[in-house]
């Protein structure tokens, strides 16, 4: 393979046909603010690009560096973050504002070794913001770039057990020119051309290096293994309002499935769960059931809903259907459609 062919193929394509995004700088316009790449790389794990540009551009607004961020209240970036999903990332996402404040002076270190010393950085988003914010040579592989190196060069061995080989061919295409450009050019074509069910290859720059388009089959790779059965949980959630039309609302506990964020008081979630105990005594009546799919489980909710008071968190209902989860935002409508 020739590789400097393939990278100037590569990179001019980027040039003439890069995304334009909320956190990007394009060729020529300078560099990146570390503070936006690594913000928006954290709210990019498993989302896609349209759900989490509003909430950059929200959080960037509300709290413009990393400085601002480090100095916010748990609650309000927890409440920020409802309906990104996957929770602990706002935890290490405030964990890691804070090291940055406290022990760098709010400014992020520009290598990936010290990136990757920073709480909740793992070895993914430690690569992408030393290449994109500091044009370091570092190897970043997302979903985007494994999907793109499996067909160029037909790798058979089906992920997750190929994740190695193709980290290790991505490599070899890594060099010290452009390398911001280089990673962002690899996910864009990832993501607008080498698409996962249907490759546009008649669009895409690399085919004449590409084993994939070559065996006439490239949406074959990357090859996955059988999928395993999502196992299904059930439970039981309360909405309780008050004559003022607040709802009922409980923290969570900080450690856990959606940690530290305001829920709707619910039973134990499990495969055969024990017959659910209400939170207080209250003429409850059935508001039918919600489902909701997390990335280890599906949950139904049996929701039950009443007017009612106790020792609870209390706010205004508008204000929780913004604020609350998805799972939670979709049994608190429930059950107020029934009162």
């Amino acid at each position: 393979m020739n590789v400097p062919a393939l990278r100037a193929a590569l990179l001019a394509w980027y040039d003439a046909h890069g995304r334009t995004l909320a956190w990007r700088k394009r060729p020529g316009e300078g560099r990146p603010d570390p503070y936006r790449v690594w913000l928006s790389e954290v709210m990019l794990q498993q989302t896609t690009t349209p759900h989490a540009t509003p909430y950059f551009e929200a959080f960037t607004r509300r709290w413009p560096t990393v400085s601002d961020l480090a100095a916010a209240a748990d609650a309000e970036v927890m409440a920020a973050w409802a309906g990104l999903g996957y929770y602990a990332r706002a935890r290490n996402l405030l964990a890691c504002a804070r090291a940055v404040a406290s022990e760098h002076g709010g400014v992020f270190p520009d290598t990936e070794a010290a990136l990757l010393a920073l709480p909740g950085v793992g070895a993914y988003t430690a690569a992408a913001v030393a290449a994109i914010a500091f044009e370091r040579a570092a190897n970043v592989v997302d979903g985007n770039v494994e999907r793109v190196t499996a067909r160029l060069f037909a790798v058979e061995t089906p992920v997750p057990a190929a994740r190695p080989e193709l980290r290790r061919l991505a490599g070899s295409l890594v060099a010290d020119d452009r390398p911001g450009d280089w990673a962002q050019a690899l996910m864009d074509l990832g993501a607008t051309v080498c698409r996962p069910g249907k490759p546009a290859c008649d669009r895409c720059p690399l085919t004449a290096w590409c084993e994939g388009y070559r065996s006439g089959a490239p949406e074959r790779f990357p090859v996955k293994a059988p999928k395993a059965e999502r196992p299904h949980r059930a439970g039981a959630a309360w909405v309780l309002r008050d004559a003022a039309g607040r709802v009922a609302l409980v923290q969570r506990p900080a450690k856990g499935l959606l940690g530290g964020m305001l829920g709707l008081p619910t039973s134990e979630w499990g495969a055969t769960p024990a017959p659910p105990v209400p939170p207080v005594e209250a003429d409850w009546r059935e508001a039918g059931a919600v489902e909701h799919v997390f990335t280890h489980f599906s949950l139904t909710l049996l929701v039950r809903a009443a007017e009612g008071e106790g020792d609870f968190l209390w706010i205004p209902a508008e204000e929780a259907l913004t604020a609350l989860p998805t799972v939670f935002r979709k049994a608190l409508e429930r059950g107020l459609a029934s009162l």
